[in-house]
C-alpha cells in the first residue's frame, strides 16, 4: 500500500482532522460487581445497571474493565494475529474470503462505497454457521458459512475458538445488564442467540502515507446487536458524540474492552438506545490492530421492537425485518461496491 490509489480517497466532507478531541467523559465502567463472587449489595449491582443504561442512552459506547476475560488469552490472540499479517500476501491470499465463502483474509473491503485502508481475517463462532443463502425476500434456502484456517501460525484455530467463547460469555452478561437497565428480565434477549450468526474478525491498519484523505473504516453504525473491541495502545477509533455531532477520540485503556450498541439494541429499545456512528483514523507512522466480536443473533431472528417497550403512548418506530436477509445483503455490498447505499435499519423506520 504505497501511492494512494483513488478508491481509497474519502469525499472532501468525510475526511480526517489530523488534530483530534480526546474523547473526554466516554464512560469506564468497572464490570466487578457481576464477577466476584462475594455478595455484592443490591446498592452496588443496581447502580452498576444504572451506569450500563446511561452510558447507552447518552453516548450508545463505553469501555467497560474488570471484565474476566484473563489478558492472556488476549495477548495470545493478538500474538497470533500479528504472525499471521506479517506473512506475504501470497500466504495469507491463500484464505482469501470470496462471495460464496464469506470467512477468512481480505484486503479490499469498502464501507460507504470507499475502499477501507486496513486487511482483515474474519471467522465465525458457531462452525458452521447457517444463513440464508441470498438476500432475495422470497428465497427460502439456507446456506453454511464455515471458517476458512490458514497453515501459519499453526495454533491460529485454537487460540481464536477459546477466545470467541470469552467473548460469548462477556456479551451475555452485558446484555443481561442492558436488559435489565431496560426494565426487562435479565435473560430476555438470550433467546435470539441460540444460534447465533456472531463473528470475529482480526484487523491490521498499515502504516498509511496519507492519513489526512484515507479512514482504516470509514463512517458506519454496526448492524448487530453488540459489538465488544479489543485495539492495541496506538489509537484510532472515533465515536461521533451525540451531544455535539463532534468526531472524538476513545483514547486506548490497557485491558479495556469497548462495547458498542448496534442497530439491533436500537430497533429492540425502539430508539431508547442508539447506536452511533463511529470511524477508525490511519497514522502515517505506526500500524494498528483491532480485534472487534460481533454478537448477533440466529439468521431467523425477525428483528423489531420488543413489545414490553411498546405502547400506545410510544408504539413501534420500525417494522419487523429478517436478521439473516439483512446481513446476506450487507456481506454482498462490503464484498462489491455497489452503486447503492448498502441496507440500514432506518429503511425499516416507520414514518409518523
Amino acid at each position: 500500500m504505497g501511492e494512494v490509489d483513488p478508491a481509497f480517497i474519502q469525499e472532501p466532507e468525510h475526511r480526517p482532522r489530523i488534530s483530534y478531541i480526546e474523547g473526554k467523559g466516554v464512560p469506564l465502567i468497572d464490570l466487578s460487581p457481576i464477577l466476584s463472587s462475594s455478595n455484592v449489595s443490591a446498592i452496588e449491582f443496581e447502580g452498576l445497571v444504572k451506569e450500563v443504561g446511561d452510558a447507552c442512552k447518552e453516548w450508545g459506547f463505553f469501555q467497560v474493565i474488570n471484565h474476566g476475560v484473563p489478558l492472556e488469552m488476549r495477548e495470545k490472540i493478538d500474538g497470533a494475529s500479528r504472525k499471521f499479517f506479517a506473512q506475504s500476501l501470497e500466504d495469507k491470499r491463500k484464505v482469501s474470503r470470496n462471495e460464496k465463502e464469506v470467512s477468512g483474509y481480505y484486503d479490499t473491503e469498502h464501507t460507504k462505497n470507499v475502499r477501507d485502508w486496513k486487511e482483515v481475517f474474519d471467522f465465525t463462532i458457531e462452525e458452521p454457521t447457517i444463513v440464508p443463502a441470498s438476500h432475495e425476500p422470497d428465497d427460502t434456502e439456507l446456506t453454511e458459512w464455515n471458517n476458512l484456517w490458514p497453515e501459519y501460525p499453526p495454533d491460529l484455530r485454537e487460540i481464536c475458538q477459546e477466545y470467541g467463547q470469552e467473548m460469548v460469555k462477556l456479551a451475555y452478561k452485558l446484555m443481561e445488564l442492558i436488559a435489565l437497565s431496560l426494565g426487562l428480565p435479565a435473560d430476555r434477549f438470550h433467546g435470539f442467540f441460540k444460534d447465533q450468526t456472531s463473528f470475529i474478525r482480526l484487523n491490521h491498519y498499515p502504516p498509511c502515507p496519507t492519513p489526512e484523505l484515507a479512514l482504516g473504516v470509514g463512517r458506519h453504525k454496526d448492524g448487530g446487536a453488540l459489538t465488544i473491541l479489543a485495539q492495541d495502545d496506538v489509537g484510532g477509533l472515533e465515536v461521533k458524540r451525540k451531544t455535539d455531532g463532534e468526531w472524538v477520540r476513545v483514547k486506548p485503556t490497557p485491558d479495556a474492552y469497548i462495547i458498542n450498541v448496534g442497530d439491533i439494541i436500537q430497533v429492540w429499545s425502539n430508539d431508547r438506545y442508539e447506536s452511533v456512528e463511529h470511524r477508525v483514523m490511519v497514522n502515517s507512522e505506526k500500524e494498528r490492530f483491532s480485534l472487534p466480536f460481533f454478537f448477533n443473533p440466529a439468521h431467523y431472528t425477525m428483528v423489531k421492537p420488543l413489545e414490553e417497550l411498546t405502547n400506545e403512548q410510544n408504539p413501534a418506530k420500525y417494522r419487523a425485518y429478517s436478521w439473516g436477509k439483512f446481513i446476506t445483503n450487507r456481506k454482498r455490498s462490503n464484498f462489491q461496491k455497489l452503486n447503492v447505499e448498502n441496507l440500514q435499519i432506518y429503511h425499516f423506520r416507520i414514518s409518523e
